[in-house]
């Protein structure tokens, strides 16, 4: 038996240990038997398999929500997601990484999500946010959003541009991979999302409603890399004009205004009462973008991530509000399910509800405080909040409140942000795409 697979057998015993719940006290939980990296590799491992377990079985892709008390809005256990899908393709690289599949088993599952995404419904080459994933047809993600949904291609695009980075100097199955994932990321349009050449790009355009929608995408919040990789595109490039314009707003992007002691760097776009957005802001962009080093004129995205982690983090341990539980151990605010419903959490809205994957996935830019605050969710004493695949999307200490339900977007960045911190992976795989570099550099951007 090789070491990978004893590490492995160990971190599924516990896991198993964790799941069955610990009655007693004096039962090991998963924090007290594992040390760190093998605690990471647990949770690394969990939220792995929301991708591969908890697939779409037709189309490979990621469910869009995974419910285990089996209550579903519409019964749309079979809605599938572009974005969350994104997350998956550089998720599923992690399970081959850490040997939780052998390579041979991702390349099945990504011939398979290839296939479907061939098929499916695009508009202009940009992917709707959902599709049935047994007809790869749009599932509305309201009534006039029908159509291309390009922020959520391209954290999808991001997924290809991984994969395709990854296999293109394997062998000719592996290569075919590549070039497949290699047009798709081709045939986007991202040029006709400016709406005719108006320099700001539109999150949606509409076969039956166009541009009604009117959704000009203007910074900061999680679209960063969309417009990254519309200057990158090798056929459907913008012009730099574009980005600077329409995302940093002739540079009223940039903030020199700090909150709880941090620099903000750039202006999240709210109130003077609610500076920050929340925490899936400093995610999305970043799970294959890499932060550590990249300026441009507006700023240090190192600093900006950092920051607002620990805004995050300083905010729940001094708990204004004085929420049950919030602490050292206990932080982080996202957009999540929440008491009533989806919520966008946030130090200005703030409604007592803890989101893991906030902490989680800040690990590459608060380590200590998220090691911390996963220790504390694999205790005996919070063995509700975990399971089959993860820690639950949200819980209230505050209000006793707990759904055993999971979200895409949500449990996608986990694997792959904690992958950042221990090796770099899927930073350095993205990165290595030579598109990216002629899009930063277009854009005015550079790394120390």
């Amino acid at each position: 038996m090789n070491k990978n697979l004893k590490i492995l057998f160990l971190i599924w015993g516990v896991a198993l240990i964790v799941l069955l719940g610990c009655q007693q006290q004096s039962q090991p939980s998963a924090a007290s038997v594992l040390d760190n990296d093998s605690l990471l590799t647990l949770v690394q491992y969990q939220t792995f398999q929301y991708f591969w377990e908890g697939a779409e079985p037709f189309s490979g892709m990621a469910r869009e929500r995974i419910h285990l008390d089996g209550i579903y809005p519409d019964n749309d256990q079979n809605v599938v997601t572009s974005g969350g899908s994104g997350f998956g393709l550089m998720a599923i690289l992690v399970g081959v990484k850490r040997g939780f599949i052998t390579q041979d088993q991702g390349i099945e599952r990504f011939e398979k999500i290839l296939n479907f995404l061939e098929l499916a419904d695009r508009f202009h080459g940009v992917y709707p946010h959902w599709w049935y994933g047994d007809t790869g047809k749009t599932k509305p993600f309201s009534k006039k959003d029908d159509g291309g949904d390009l922020v959520e291609t391209s954290f999808l695009a991001q997924g290809l541009l991984t994969v395709r980075q990854y296999f293109k100097n394997g062998n000719d199955r592996e290569k075919i991979i590549a070039q497949r994932a290699d047009q798709l990321w081709q045939d986007i349009e991202f040029d006709w999302h400016t709406k005719g050449g108006e320099k700001v790009l539109y999150w949606h355009w509409s076969p039956n409603f166009e541009w009604e929608m009117n959704f000009p995408v203007g910074g900061y919040n999680e679209c960063l890399i969309m417009y990254v990789l519309a200057a990158a595109s090798p056929s459907h490039a913008i012009e730099p004009s574009v980005y600077h314009k329409g995302w940093a707003r002739n540079g009223k992007i940039k903030s020199d205004h700090k909150y709880m002691g941090y620099d903000l760097v750039v202006d999240h776009y709210e109130t003077n009462d609610d500076p920050v957005g929340p925490l899936f802001w400093s995610h999305y962009s970043y799970m294959g973008l890499k932060p550590k080093g990249l300026h441009d004129q507006y700023g240090d995205y190192w600093t900006l991530n950092q920051n607002h982690a620990k805004i995050h983090y300083d905010y729940s341990v001094e708990n204004a509000q004085k929420f049950k539980g919030y602490g050292p151990d206990c932080w982080g605010l996202t957009s999540s399910y929440s008491i009533n419903g989806y919520d966008g959490h946030k130090p200005g809205n703030d409604v007592g509800v803890i989101s893991p994957t906030a902490a989680l996935s800040s690990i590459p830019y608060t380590p200590q405080e998220s090691i911390q605050m996963l220790k504390w969710l694999y205790q005996p004493a919070q063995e509700k909040l975990i399971g089959r695949y993860g820690p639950y999307d949200a819980f209230s200490l505050e209000y006793d409140w707990l759904l055993p339900r999971y979200l895409a977007i949500d449990q996608g960045p986990i694997p792959v942000m904690i992958e950042n911190y221990r090796t770099g992976f899927i930073w350095d795989l993205f990165m290595s795409a030579p598109e990216i570099k002629t899009g930063l550099d277009k854009l005015g951007f550079w790394v120390d």
